[in-house]
């Protein structure tokens, strides 16, 4: 083996077939996780990704020592050029950016084993990372979430292993300072609970019941039912829980645009408890929540059907328990 090659791009032969579907395919989840990371789209990740099979299929493959590194190399660099694009500038900097939400289960949300893979995925992460430089996002992502050392990321990314480490910690400095959840995970049962307290105080009206449940510096985010050209962002508690109040009564109005009664059902997305606004088997919005032991700390809704495809796509196939709300 080829020492002075860190990453494996070095040279070394591999098998004769021309196109080698099956060692990319094998990488594929993997480097979808990736995308959709640095991205904070799971159709841009998926656009990537096929990008990488097409370099993939026209690269001399006999001088890739180690394909899941070469992938992983032209995957981030494929990302990164999106990021820094015009057209991502406008779209990220017009207000009007929100990461697609990714049902639980999804295998776009691995790897989930350490807590920091799982935070990356957190709609909290995803948002706070629109903060970062492209490199510093890239950077970030390859240590946390994929545990990638200092001279692979300085290969990745063309930089040197100290410029890795300077925009490793500028990035976790930003991070751990404004994310919302404080570095701690809620336990999946408290979660439900405090969300079904929330159903119930705002379906039924009552507004001092939603200000205690929020915490002081809470922030709702909202497209307006899909309909508003830039996010709608509100906050200080009675505020939010007058904004929700009306956004979760039902009315013939309501039930009219989504085309009939809804069933209101829980469930967990980009690792964070939610609720489906689901008509049938469609999902026609989607409210997640951020949550502390005992307090929602943000609330995050969307009804834009860009934003759900995957989510609405992966509902489908999915075996969902007893609405919570069956006729709203």
């Amino acid at each position: 083996m080829d020492s002075s090659a860190p990453d494996g791009f070095g040279p070394q032969r591999l098998g004769a077939d021309p196109f080698d579907t099956d060692r990319f395919e094998a990488s594929r989840n993997r480097l979808a996780s990736l995308a959709y990371r640095l991205l904070g789209s799971a159709a841009d990740a998926q656009d990537a990704v096929q990008d990488a099979f097409l370099h993939w299929q026209a690269a001399d493959r006999q001088q890739i020592r180690v394909p899941e590194a070469w992938l992983t190399k032209v995957v981030t660099n494929l990302c990164l050029d999106r990021l820094r694009s015009a057209q991502a500038r406008r779209e990220r900097t017009a207000g009007a950016w929100f990461p697609e939400l990714l049902l639980d289960g999804d295998p776009m949300l691995g790897p989930a084993d350490t807590f920091e893979q799982r935070e990356s995925v957190s709609l909290a992460v995803l948002t706070v990372m629109e903060r970062l430089t492209p490199v510093e996002r890239a950077v970030y992502i390859l240590r946390e979430a994929f545990s990638y050392g200092h001279a692979e990321i300085a290969e990745i990314l063309a930089i040197t292993e100290s410029a890795s480490q300077q925009h490793l910690h500028r990035a976790r400095t930003r991070i751990g300072a404004e994310r919302r959840r404080g570095g701690r995970e809620v336990d999946p049962a408290a979660a439900r609970r405090i969300v079904e307290e929330f159903l119930t105080a705002a379906t039924s009206g009552r507004t001092e019941r939603l200000v205690a449940l929020l915490t002081d510096d809470v922030i709702a985010l909202s497209d307006g039912a899909g309909l508003a050209e830039k996010l709608l962002r509100y906050d200080t508690p009675r505020r939010v829980a007058t904004v929700l109040r009306g956004g979760f009564t039902s009315t013939p109005a309501k039930q009219r645009l989504a085309g009939g009664a809804l069933a209101l059902h829980y469930a967990v997305v980009n690792g964070a408890p939610a609720v489906l606004f689901v008509l049938g088997d469609q999902v026609r919005g989607a409210v997640a929540f951020e949550v502390t032991e005992d307090k929602i700390a943000a609330v995050r809704g969307i009804a834009a059907p860009a934003r759900l495809l995957r989510l609405a796509g992966a509902w489908r196939q999915h075996e969902p328990d007893a609405a919570l709300v069956t006729d709203w």
